[in-house]
């Protein structure tokens, strides 16, 4: 695993786990990366200073701070109280506020150019905290 700090056009900065470097080329190459903060695609690497382990570690898989462990709750949550619709949610988002399908939350992966024109239409949508949300389950 690597953490990479990151920041998108609108100067927002973040930091995010990848796979390896090459996870982190692979997904910004198909343009999956966004900014956590305001959902942005156009995300690069930004300055950073190495990291330098200490002998305070912890092991690796479980939430480091409240902030995080919160977080990992959060998603627990979320996802186990909304319906998967994967790729096809802009679709999914649009007929629930059209009224063609019922009401329910509903989580997915949408292209950035559909979610800004759902947010344009007044459909009441927003980015999940972390990459993959209906692919990827919280132990």
């Amino acid at each position: 695993m690597i953490r990479y700090s990151l920041k998108c056009s609108r100067g927002h900065e973040f930091d995010s786990w990848f796979g390896s470097g090459a996870a982190y080329d692979a997904l910004k190459a198909a343009s999956r990366l966004s900014c956590a903060i305001c959902g942005d695609g156009d995300v690069v690497k930004a300055v950073m200073a190495p990291n330098v382990a200490t002998s305070e570690l912890r092991p690796l898989g479980g939430p480091a701070s409240a902030a995080e462990q919160a977080l990992a709750e959060l998603r627990r949550r979320i996802e186990a109280q909304s319906e998967d619709v994967g790729d096809g949610f802009a679709a999914e988002a649009r007929r629930i506020h059209d009224g063609e399908a019922p009401m329910r939350p509903i989580i997915g992966e949408a292209k950035w150019t559909d979610a800004k024109a759902l947010i344009e239409d007044g459909v009441p949508i927003a980015p999940l905290p972390w990459q993959n949300a209906s692919r990827r389950k919280v132990n």
